[in-house]
């Protein structure tokens, strides 16, 4: 689900694979106009139209209160959660936005703050400011406000009309507690929010390294660190506290060569192993009727024996196996999806 520049709403359907070499590929089959409210219901008739039911396997959607969130998404929103209703929070990041947006609007004050960061030997970064639709916006803005914090405060103590903009001592340590919270997080939210590698494998050992490690409390923490901290796990563990979600993500680790059963608790590990091998079972059964289903003639399309050069596509062969999926998969065909069919004959 997404929104174009003119705010109108699209539902888009991909699908991702893996090729002869093992690269985790995807493509865009579907973009189609979604004018009705994002309801599971609307959503989930949407997906019927572009799939049947039967072909679907996994979906990943949005965090509204109607459907399940992504994991990547799920911790962006805990960061949120864990800071939104502090005052101390909200009073050291409102500071930090209007001391960025002095030095995004003018550029007397860039070339100054350039200057200073030659004069402190400090790198020559630019203010970031902070998105609400741009993950780790936020957690990025405070730690580049610390870094320039000595460069900041020389620029604006020199101007009259933004020296009330300096931080005061207190400011500083909430901003340095903030990003002792919720920096590791950040570095979890880009892992997972790759493209290019499967990413749900990782789920059970990123929610077990985020409890016994990132995100346990320890004493050099601040009373603000720590509650912080407390607050995003609250969250995170409730949110995947589902039976069915655990036992999907405990599918998904079983399946990782990389993690196996590292992270799945000794008693589930026989369920887990035997629900593995029923799927398993059914994908096998499925495919081989699909082939036999392929090599039967299809009614209504004239065969004719033809002897084509090794690697050459046949028309005539490629028009009767897309009949016979158009029988075997209706919606799907109806759909247009244009699929490349190379069958040969000798």
């Amino acid at each position: 689900m997404w929104s174009s520049r003119m705010t109108e709403r699209y539902l888009s359907f991909t699908v991702h694979f893996i090729n002869d070499n093992f690269e985790l590929k995807s493509r865009c089959l579907q973009t189609a106009y979604f004018p009705t409210d994002h309801t599971g219901e609307n959503i989930a008739l949407g997906l019927r139209e572009c799939l049947s039911e039967e072909a679907q396997m996994c979906i990943t959607t949005d965090n509204a209160a109607d459907v399940i969130k992504a994991v990547e998404h799920r911790l962006h929103l805990a960061i949120e959660n864990a800071v939104k209703d502090d005052a101390r929070v909200k009073q050291a990041t409102g500071l930090c936005k209007q001391m960025v947006g002095v030095f995004s609007h003018s550029w007397k004050k860039k070339t100054a703050l350039k200057t200073a960061q030659q004069e402190l030997h400090l790198p020559e970064h630019s203010q970031i400011t902070e998105c609400p639709t741009r993950w780790g916006s936020r957690q990025k803005m405070v730690e580049r406000v610390l870094e320039q914090s000595k460069a900041l405060s020389q620029v604006l103590s020199e101007d009259k009309k933004t020296c009330h903009l300096v931080p005061t001592w207190q400011d500083p340590d909430v901003l340095k507690s903030i990003n002792k919270a919720i920096g590791p997080l950040q570095e979890f939210t880009d892992a997972l929010s790759g493209e290019a590698y499967v990413s749900v494998s990782y789920l059970k050992p990123v929610l077990h390294l985020l409890r016994t490690s990132t995100l346990t409390r320890s004493d050099e923490d601040t009373d603000l660190t720590k509650e912080i901290k407390s607050r995003a796990l609250g969250y995170i563990e409730d949110k995947y506290s589902n039976p069915a979600t655990q036992e999907l993500m405990d599918i998904t680790s079983f399946l990782d060569p990389r993690f196996k059963t590292d992270y799945i608790s000794a008693e589930n590990v026989p369920h887990i192993k035997e629900r593995v091998t029923i799927e398993m079972e059914q994908v096998a059964r499925k495919e081989k009727r699909l082939v036999s289903a392929l090599q039967m003639p299809c009614p209504g399309v004239q065969q004719r024996q033809t002897h084509l050069p090794q690697g050459r596509e046949s028309g005539h062969w490629a028009a009767s196996s897309r009949a016979r999926l158009s029988l075997l998969f209706p919606s799907l065909w109806s759909w247009r999806i244009p699929l490349k069919l190379n069958w040969t004959t000798t």
